[in-house]
């Protein structure tokens, strides 16, 4: 196969995580444009480069060293991993990437008493991730037929071929809609980006140190929120016991009134309304969460 000099992403071409995962690669600095066939993104400002595909495609691509890397659910990724002969090329998890979460889970017949896994043994479960459906089942040492199904998993129960399914689940309401409840969570599932245990060391390598460094970045600053309160000087100890993770506060002294502090701290997360509350009784005023556009430490 002939040496490439840019970086190629394998992601999915239409779906769930292919909005969120455009725009993580947008706020990483990256921008692209689109072939006529839509299959493939050229990087203009960076040589980095989409390949657009189905998503069951992608730990393949990446496996075959078509592609550098992919995003992709963790349930695809691990499903390869456990599916695949020992001649593939090994692949990892290089970051959770925070979206397209939900969850792969057994679920059975809402009048089905489930006492636990052995309530499974002797029967049939339709499922599209066998690999990690036979897993738990040996794990736990349960006897029960895998179905294999490559979609409409959730109508298996009601057309008398399955007893039970192994699904993706995410807001519970298709279970309900098919008389269905979930019994056992296998998998907790999100966007990852997948690569190979062994990475590029050529100008591939580079870029994609500083793709990871650049997501880690985005990712922070994602997930923190920046929290302003005024309190008093007495107050202030109590206050930044209740504050949610992060670097120490910085306090400004607010003027003609010596007594008094303004508080700026960055949250690693949310901050509830719940915590907002506790802070407020310890004795802050004129709170104010912000979300973090760009950080550069």
């Amino acid at each position: 196969m002939k040496q490439r000099d840019r970086l190629r992403i394998a992601m999915q071409k239409s779906g769930r995580l292919t909005e969120p995962a455009l725009e993580l690669l947008n706020r990483c600095g990256l921008s692209f444009r689109q072939s006529r066939d839509k299959l493939f993104c050229f990087g203009e400002g960076e040589p980095v480069d989409l390949l657009l595909v189905r998503d069951d495609d992608i730990p393949g691509l990446i496996a075959q060293g078509v592609c550098d890397l992919g995003i992709v659910g963790r349930n695809v990724l691990d499903e390869f991993r456990l599916t695949t002969g020992r001649d593939a090329a090994p692949l990892n998890e290089l970051r959770p990437l925070g979206f397209g979460r939900c969850r792969l889970s057994i679920a059975v017949p809402q009048e089905l008493d489930y006492q636990g896994p052995q309530t499974l043994e002797g029967e049939r479960i339709a499922t599209s991730y066998p690999g990690l459906l036979g897993e738990w089942l040996r794990t736990h040492a349960v006897n029960a037929s895998v179905i294999m199904l490559s979609g409409s998993v959730e109508i298996a129960p009601k057309l008398g071929t399955a007893d039970a399914i192994c699904d993706l689940v995410q807001s519970g309401g298709t279970l309900v809609a098919n008389q269905l409840r979930e019994a056992e969570v296998l998998l907790e599932s999100e966007a990852v980006l997948a690569g190979p245990l062994t990475l590029p060391i050529d100008e591939r390598g580079d870029m994609l140190e500083l793709l990871l460094k650049r997501l880690d970045g985005v990712i922070q600053v994602r997930e923190s929120r920046l929290l302003l309160l005024q309190t008093s000087r007495s107050s202030l100890e109590a206050i930044t016991r209740l504050l949610p993770g992060g670097p120490q506060p910085t306090l400004l002294a607010v003027a003609g009134q010596p007594d008094q502090l303004m508080l700026q701290a960055l949250c690693a997360g949310e901050v509830s309304w719940r915590q907002l509350e506790e802070i407020k009784k310890a004795g802050a005023r004129e709170m104010y969460v912000l979300p973090v556009e760009k950080m550069l430490a």
